[in-house]
């Protein structure tokens, strides 16, 4: 394989892999498959971006000189417990995004080494950008301040969606919402969608920031520096939508 854990596969498979994992989102909105076998165009795109982007281009190890050999040695950044030093984080000032970071993790009870490896991409770097959009999912949700509720990542994957062009984080977000109740809904098409499709849209391509370099920022700071905008959760914390 071209990676650890690459799978090769014909047009054919992939189209087929795609079909079935299309019909599992109708229950699964959030299948990972049907992203590494829909998103070649977005993944180029996100490439790009990446590699316009001074921090992008060191995550990707992109050469800024002639040492080509030796900047593309270095092993990219991968968030997993085996590369985090928890009790660093857990030492951050309240408001970092490191110390938020640990703090979403253990209210929601979750682990990013929950998140899949990367299989059917057929491109080494397209698939490292593939398993780099996977790793900072959970950092998404603690910048937007979404819960792990089905509302919360309906919020998240419209914010993808606007962010990456990936066809899985579309059909995640128009099929998400099928699962809600009527009073969830309300929240959502009225307040929350505009927020997070303006947030993605406007905001630097969340990929290319080197997180693991900046968990000892300000959270808001961060959000402003990256043009999202202040999460409504934030400005309106009574009778918040997300918490019931």
């Amino acid at each position: 394989g071209l990676y650890p854990g690459h799978v090769p596969t014909s047009p054919l498979q992939k189209a087929l892999l795609a079909v079935g994992s299309g019909v599992a989102a109708l229950l699964d909105p959030y299948r990972h498959v049907l992203g590494e076998t829909t998103g070649q165009l977005a993944l180029r795109s996100l490439r790009e971006q990446m590699k316009r982007d001074p921090e992008g281009q060191s995550i990707l190890h992109v050469p800024l000189c002639d040492c080509a050999v030796s900047c593309l040695s270095r092993e990219r950044p991968r968030i997993r417990l085996s590369t985090l030093d928890m009790s660093a984080l857990g030492a951050l000032p309240n408001g970092t995004l490191g110390r938020e970071y640990l703090r979403f993790l253990q209210t929601n009870r979750v682990t990013p080494d929950s998140r899949l490896a990367v299989r059917f991409v057929d491109d080494e770097e397209l698939a490292y950008v593939m398993q780099r959009y996977r790793e900072v999912h959970d950092l998404l949700h603690t910048l937007l301040h979404m819960p792990t509720n089905m509302l919360g990542e309906v919020v998240v994957k419209w914010f993808e969606a606007a962010q990456t062009g990936l066809p899985m984080c579309m059909l995640g977000a128009a099929l998400g919402p099928l699962r809600l109740s009527p009073r969830r809904l309300q929240p959502l098409v009225s307040t929350l969608v505009p927020w997070a499709l303006r947030s993605g849209c406007n905001a630097r391509c969340v990929l290319s920031v080197y997180y693991e370099q900046r968990w000892g920022q300000n959270l808001e700071e961060l959000r402003e520096e990256l043009g999202i905008e202040p999460p409504p959760a934030l400005r309106h914390r009574r009778g918040d939508p997300l918490q019931h």
